[in-house]
């Protein structure tokens, strides 16, 4: 019965291990999220500036993609449903 389950074990190990290797998912999403430490206290400088010391700083050369705007960057829908970016705070609009 020992000698069923190690085979099972080793089965099931090269299975797992067989899996696609299209070069996704060798690191953790690379980048920054406003909510984690601004919560909804975001506006058009302060991302444009986040953005900006990302670069400056080597963290996008070393891989940080992305910097995203979790919540309260909206203030309403318009007539078809679109989600429309506070004015006040993102003069410029999204995408600033």
């Amino acid at each position: 019965m020992m000698t069923f389950l190690k085979l099972v074990a080793l089965l099931l190990f090269i299975a797992d291990s067989n899996q696609l290797n299209n070069g996704l998912g060798r690191t953790p999403q690379m980048g920054w999220n406003s909510w984690n430490h601004f919560g909804c206290n975001i506006n058009e400088k302060l991302i444009q500036q986040t953005a900006d010391t990302i670069v400056a700083t080597g963290l996008a050369a070393a891989g940080y993609q992305y910097v995203n705007m979790d919540d309260c960057w909206q203030v309403s829908r318009d007539s078809q449903g679109t989600i429309q970016a506070d004015p006040n705070a993102f003069p410029s609009g999204i995408p600033a």
